[in-house]
Formats: C-alpha cells, structure tokens, sequence
C-alpha cells in the first residue's frame, strides 16, 4: 500500500494523522468498473486453483474444522489474525475462520504451519481467490464475511485486482453470507459499492463509520488518528440470490 508519510514528524511532536492515507491519482470510481464486473460476470474464469491451498483446505476436511454443521465466519485477509480472534470474542457462537496468505503474518499470532485452531478462531495460510472457490464449491456459505482494510491497489491500472475488479468476484458474492468491506480509501468503497449492486441488481451505499474500538489492527490504527473510516455491507439476502442464480458446476 502506498501511504502518505511526508507529514510525519519527530515522536516529540509526531502528527500522524495522514499516515495510513492511500495516495493515488484517481480520484473517483473507475471509469471502466462497470464494464470490467459485467465481463467477470458474463465470463467463467478458470485459472488453476493454487495448488498450496488445495492442500489447505484438505487439511481443514482431514482435521473436521470446516463448520459443516455449525456456523462460521469469514475474516479474509486477516493479516496477523488478531482481527480473527478479536471476531471469535465478539461471536463465540461461531466458527470464525481467518486466512490470509503470508506465513510471516501470520506468525505474528503462532501460525508455524498452514493452520492454527484454537478454541472456535481458526487461522489458515490459504490464497483467498481459490480458498473461496473451494468453500463455494464445497456448498458452504458463512454467515458473515469481513473484508477488513483489503490491499487498496491505488493505481488506476490495479483495477483488476482490486477484490471489486477480480475476476473471483462473482465468486465472492455468490459464497453468499452478510458481506462487509471496511477500508480507509473513500473511492474503493465506491467502488465495491457499485460493483456489488451492479452484480447484485440493487442499491448499496457507503457509509462513514465510528466504531469505537476497531475491529483489525489497521482500523485501530486509523481511528487514533481520527480518519474516515467506511463500509460497504451487502445484505445476505441480496448474496443468497446470486448463489442460487449461480449455474451447477
């Protein structure tokens, strides 16, 4: 992520409060969104599943800590996991599952191997775009799926692999579930706004929030500083359409 650090100033007299900030010359929702999301939609996207993962998710089936009778939550890019395990205190009733693919990261909250359970936080080493396809394809569906400060891919050339623009995105809306996308780059969360309602055939906003402790350990971060933090939330009702819209196989 690029960030705007030229303010930053001695730890005496430190002003921090741009630090964190994307820094990008666009300044709006892309100009090409809404043709790149009707390609993906219009399109099946076959890249191989990456093969580490594949193994991964084996793993989870072999240990039975995929939640086939129990319901879970998404915590996708979880970083250290610290944000998974702060959503496996906020809903003890679920599952909460964490993935994320740097190992150095992870290893932040004990992660030495490709996964870590305790109690009902399960942190996994996976690549999201194909741990989701195999979760869908599986039949599952979580309850609730976070998308805490995804990488913003600031330049207008990213589009594509922002999550809005990837081509996994219809996959991602069909895994079904109450989707939130919390970031601090106003124009991503456009972005995934329109994106979402133009492949949902609906209406979503952007809404600026205060949470008053946050969630990840970025979004902490972000509120100290007093910056605008938002969130795009696709009801689980508007999820579930598309995946039942979804063609078998």
């Amino acid at each position: 992520m690029r960030v705007v650090s030229k303010l930053k100033q001695s730890k005496a007299g430190q002003n921090i409060r741009a630090s964190g900030l994307v820094s990008s010359t666009q300044s709006g929702v892309h100009q090409h969104l809404q043709s790149l999301v009707r390609k993906h939609l219009e399109t099946t996207w076959s890249q191989p599943l990456h093969v580490p993962t594949v193994e991964s998710y084996r793993q989870l089936e072999q240990r039975a800590l995929l939640p086939n009778d129990r319901p879970f939550i998404l915590d996708s890019g979880c970083g250290t996991g610290k944000s998974t395990r702060q959503l496996a205190g906020m809903f003890p009733g679920h599952l909460v599952i964490g993935v994320d693919r740097s190992l150095k990261r992870l290893g932040r909250s004990g992660v030495t191997a490709s996964i870590l359970h305790t109690e009902n936080c399960v942190l996994v080493r996976a690549d999201l775009a194909t741990f989701w396809r195999l979760l869908l394809d599986s039949g599952l569906s979580p309850d609730r799926h976070f998308l805490l400060y995804p990488n913003p891919w600031p330049k207008p050339g990213h589009l594509s692999r922002r999550w809005h623009g990837h081509p996994v995105f219809p996959k991602l809306l069909a895994l079904g579930g109450e989707i939130e996308m919390r970031c601090n780059w106003e124009v991503y969360a456009q972005e995934f706004a329109q994106a979402a309602s133009f492949a949902t055939h609906t209406s979503l906003n952007v809404k600026e929030i205060k949470p008053d402790i946050g969630i990840s350990p970025f979004e902490q971060k972000y509120l100290e500083r007093g910056q605008r933090l938002y969130s795009v939330r696709v009801p689980a009702l508007y999820t579930k359409a598309l995946r039942l819209s979804r063609p078998s196989g």
